[in-house]
């Protein structure tokens, strides 16, 4: 980092200014690209929770909680084996992408990153039924200060967070390998807490990673060209699966069930 940051300090005051636009301009495509990711994701799950749950409990009979049963598409959704398939996608689906994404033109990666957006609120649409709707909401906006922060501060930090790559990669492996233990083995609900204040630190790491990595990308492409294009998608979808992952760990933390 440190030698993109001594070009940017040497450039005449024209120039850093043209960068400085520059710089914004690109961040604010990657963070589009992000919105348009969120807002699929929720639109899907909102409109899959509408189809799948319903307060009538004269259609299936079959109780979620206390509020809530479910319709016969959720009865056919939310049932073995098809409910796991929705459980587990979204991890496939990011192995896939995280094979794919840096190989294939820009247009086809933003292509699948609207795939996976939809592929991840169909796994999340039972949150409306599970969480009550006010943490919801509460959650959205405490991770949406946060993930605003932290990409702030990476995007203006001076310290050069790319020694810490292997650890957060290690971090996530090591996550899911204990989420799916936990999920097939153990049930352990101190487990289950653990796992999600560490996913909330790991993500937010993330964040001010990728939002540095991509001002870093930026200073070597101009912004411009198919790298920088597709390296923009690339970077909406980390900080995308950030956001996400954020978010339902800080739910599994502060919201409440509905009885």
């Amino acid at each position: 980092m440190a030698e993109f940051e001594n070009i940017y300090r040497a450039r005449p005051a024209a120039d850093a200014q043209a960068i400085d636009q520059g710089l914004r301009a690109y961040m604010l495509r990657v963070y589009n690209y992000m919105v348009v990711a969120m807002l699929v994701t929720g639109a899907t799950a909102y409109t899959v929770f509408g189809l799948a749950f319903t307060t009538d409990p004269s259609i299936t009979g079959l109780k979620v909680n206390s509020v809530y049963y479910v319709t016969n598409l959720g009865a056919v959704l939310f049932s073995p084996p098809i409910v796991y398939g929705i459980i587990f996608a979204p991890l496939l689906f990011s192995m896939f992408l995280a094979w794919r994404m840096g190989t294939v033109r820009w247009q086809t990666a933003f292509g699948l990153l609207m795939a996976f957006s939809v592929v991840m609120g169909l796994s999340m649409s039972a949150i409306f039924a599970v969480y009550v709707a006010a943490d919801i909401v509460r959650v959205f906006f405490i991770t949406a200060i946060a993930f605003g922060g932290l990409s702030l501060w990476g995007y203006t930090t001076n310290m050069d967070l790319s020694p810490y790559r292997s650890f957060l990669v290690m971090g996530v492996i090591g996550l899911i390998a204990a989420s799916l233990v936990n999920y097939f083995l153990l049930d352990s609900t101190t487990l289950d807490f653990a796992i999600s204040v560490i996913g909330v630190l790991l993500f937010a790491g993330i964040t001010a990673f990728q939002t540095q990595e991509l001002k870093q990308i930026y200073f070597a492409t101009g912004g411009v060209g198919e790298v920088a294009s597709r390296a923009a998608v690339g970077g909406a979808y980390v900080l995308y699966l950030s956001f996400i992952n954020m978010f339902m760990f800080l739910l599994n933390l502060l919201g409440n069930r509905q009885q």
